[in-house]
């Protein structure tokens, strides 16, 4: 495994499930499965052990749910990313997933190809929230933060201004648009929107987009 390799963990109660991703993921030339965990329990220790970039979670499973076990480690290693696969396309589910520091929310009928993808986007950094009521939920998310003015959770601070070229993108970011949507609205090359965001995201100190969203909204950097 090089150093280029995606670490890739999963996280099932179905031994079947578990398989079929194990096989796609490893048939990647840039990915590897570094583990396999059947609850939210196994897949926090999983976490501690094996240290994946990216973690795809299930979330209805005996003894410990994958909103709670995703709570868990994302207050240990932050620099997980987890990204939620079940087959509940429920508001509430996709809400607490964001809540709890999910980069990526999608169902686990989504296209194989999709999926790849989605691993290696949240690899980078970015949020993948792409269910029938993503939307929704972002919403939701918005709201919440908006309720609160300083966000004490995260422990974040404003030790660097933007740019007002990070702030058009920050705000478009707030928007849920994509990087390829955010360079045609402001008439730039998307490696540009990528570089803003990379800029924004270390300015925050944070980890991902939508962490990234979150902050900006509660302390009134965006709208």
């Amino acid at each position: 495994m090089s150093l280029d390799t995606i670490r890739v963990a999963i996280v099932d109660d179905q031994l079947l499930v578990r398989h079929g991703f194990k096989f796609m993921i490893n048939a990647q030339p840039d990915m590897e499965v570094v583990g396999e965990a059947s609850n939210g329990r196994e897949a926090v220790t999983l976490a501690d052990l094996a240290h994946p970039h990216v973690l795809l979670m299930d979330v209805q499973m005996p003894e410990y749910s994958g909103i709670e076990a995703t709570r868990d480690i994302m207050a240990a290693w932050p620099n997980c990313k987890i990204i939620i696969l079940t087959t509940f396309d429920t508001e509430e589910y996709v809400f607490q997933g964001m809540r709890s520091g999910a980069i990526g929310y999608l169902l686990k009928d989504t296209a194989p190809e999709e999926l790849i993808e989605a691993i290696r986007a949240a690899s980078r950094g970015e949020a993948i929230f792409r269910t029938a009521i993503a939307a929704k939920a972002m919403s939701r998310v918005v709201r919440s933060a908006r309720a609160n003015t300083v966000d004490s959770s995260l422990g974040h601070s404003m030790d660097e201004s933007f740019t007002e070229r990070e702030l058009e993108v920050l705000q478009q970011m707030a928007f849920g648009l994509r990087n390829e949507e955010i360079a045609a609205k402001l008439f730039i090359g998307e490696s540009t929107v990528k570089t803003h965001v990379h800029h924004i995201l270390q300015k925050l100190g944070v980890n991902d987009r939508t962490q990234a969203v979150v902050f900006a909204i509660r302390n009134r950097i965006v709208q």
